[in-house]
C-alpha cells in the first residue's frame, strides 16, 4: 500500500507556514523560465514539445496555487496574473489535444471495423485475418479521412495560434512577471507565518462536495442510453452529463497541487489513479463530440455517417468506463488505510 501523506487538516501533522507557498511558487517560476529557455533553443536541437509541455505544467501549478492560496497573496497581483496563466496553458494545450483526439478516433475506428483506417505515419498495423468488409468497414475509411481533415486543420490552426501567442506582447509581459516571481513572491501582510493547511483543506472539501454530487451509481452501469441519444441529436452543445465530471477533474487537480505545496516529497497514488480516470473521461467525451460533429457534415455518404455514429457510441461507452474507473479509485481513496 502506498504511503498516505498526512492529512492537511490534522493538527498533529504540524503547521505549514506561508513561506512554503513562497518556496513552491519560486520553484515553479524557475521551472517556467527553464522551459522557456529550452523552447527558445529549439533551433539548437532541443525538443519543442517537451518545452511546451513543461511551460504548461508550470503555468498550471502556479495558477492553481494562486487560486487555492489567494488570501495569502497580494490580491491585485494574484487576480491579474492568474487569468494570464490560464490563457497560456489553454492556448498551448490545444495543438496536442487535437493530435491526441485524432489518434484516439482513428485507433477506435481501426479496432471497430477491423480495417486499417490509420494514416501512413500513425502506428498500428492492420490486424491479421481482418473481417470481410461490412457496412461499418465500408464507411470507416471515409470516416477516418473526414476526421483527419477536420482535426488536422484544427491542429494546424492551434499550432499557429500557439506560435503567435509565444511571440506576442501578452506572453512576454507574462514571462516578465514570472521572472520577477522567481525572485520575489508578493505575499500578503502576515502571510509568511500563516498556516497553509486550512486553505488546502478547503480545496479538498470543495472536491469532496463536487464528487458527492456526481451520479456515481449511474457510473456503475456500462450502458448509458441517454448519453448516446443526446450525443447524436442535432444540438451541437456539449453533453450536459459531462460538465460536472469536468468540474471534478479541475477540482481534483487543484487539490493535488495544494498537496504538492504542503508535501512536496510525498505522492498519493490513489489520487493519481483518480486523476487519470478523469483524464480518460475528458478525452473520450471530447472524442465523442468530434465524431458527432463530423457526422453532421453536410452531404456525407450514409455509410460514413453510420461509421461515425458507431464511433460516437464507442467513445460514449469509454466515457462510462472512465466514470466507473473513477468511482473505484475514489472509493479506495475515501476508505483506504495508510
Amino acid at each position: 500500500m502506498a504511503h498516505r501523506p498526512p492529512d492537511p487538516a490534522d493538527p498533529a501533522a504540524g503547521a505549514v507556514p506561508g513561506t512554503a507557498l513562497a518556496d513552491h511558487l519560486r520553484a515553479q517560476a524557475t521551472e517556467f523560465l527553464r522551459a522557456l529557455r529550452l523552447h527558445r533553443e529549439c533551433g539548437a536541437g532541443a525538443e519543442p514539445v517537451d518545452a511546451v509541455r513543461a511551460l504548461r505544467r508550470s503555468a498550471r501549478r502556479i495558477s492553481g496555487s494562486l487560486h487555492t492560496f489567494r488570501p495569502l497573496l497580494d490580491p491585485a497581483w494574484s487576480e491579474s496574473v492568474r487569468p494570464e496563466l490560464s490563457w497560456l496553458s489553454g492556448t498551448l494545450a490545444l495543438e496536442q489535444a487535437y493530435a491526441a483526439r485524432l489518434e484516439r478516433l482513428l485507433l477506435a475506428l481501426h479496432r471497430l471495423s477491423g480495417t486499417p483506417v490509420l494514416p501512413a505515419q500513425a502506428p498500428g498495423p492492420a490486424p491479421s485475418g481482418a473481417t470481410e468488409p461490412g457496412k461499418l468497414a465500408v464507411g470507416a475509411a471515409k470516416a477516418g479521412a473526414l476526421l483527419e481533415r477536420q482535426l488536422t486543420l484544427a491542429r494546424t490552426r492551434a499550432h499557429s495560434t500557439a506560435l503567435r501567442a509565444l511571440g506576442g506582447s501578452r506572453f512576454h509581459a507574462l514571462a516578465d512577471t514570472v521572472a520577477l516571481l522567481a525572485s520575489e513572491v508578493p505575499l500578503a501582510p502576515g502571510a509568511a507565518g500563516a498556516d497553509l493547511r486550512p486553505l488546502a483543506a478547503a480545496a479538498e472539501e470543495r472536491l469532496s462536495a463536487a464528487v458527492a454530487a456526481l451520479p456515481l451509481v449511474t457510473a456503475g452501469h456500462p450502458y448509458n442510453a441517454e448519453a448516446l441519444v443526446h450525443g447524436l441529436s442535432p444540438d451541437p452543445a456539449p453533453h450536459p452529463q459531462d460538465a460536472p465530471w469536468h468540474q471534478v477533474r479541475l477540482l481534483l487537480r487543484l487539490h493535488r497541487y495544494a498537496r504538492e505545496v504542503l508535501h512536496a516529497d510525498l505522492m498519493d497514488v490513489r489520487l493519481t489513479a483518480a486523476g487519470q480516470a478523469l483524464d480518460r473521461h475528458r478525452d473520450a467525451a471530447e472524442a465523442a463530440t468530434a465524431a458527432a460533429e463530423a457526422a453532421r457534415t453536410p452531404r456525407i455518404a450514409p455509410a460514413t455517417a453510420y461509421a461515425l455514429g458507431v464511433l460516437h457510441a464507442d467513445q460514449r461507452h469509454e466515457v462510462e468506463a472512465a466514470r466507473f474507473a473513477f468511482q473505484q479509485s475514489w472509493q479506495k481513496q475515501t476508505v483506504g488505510t495508510p
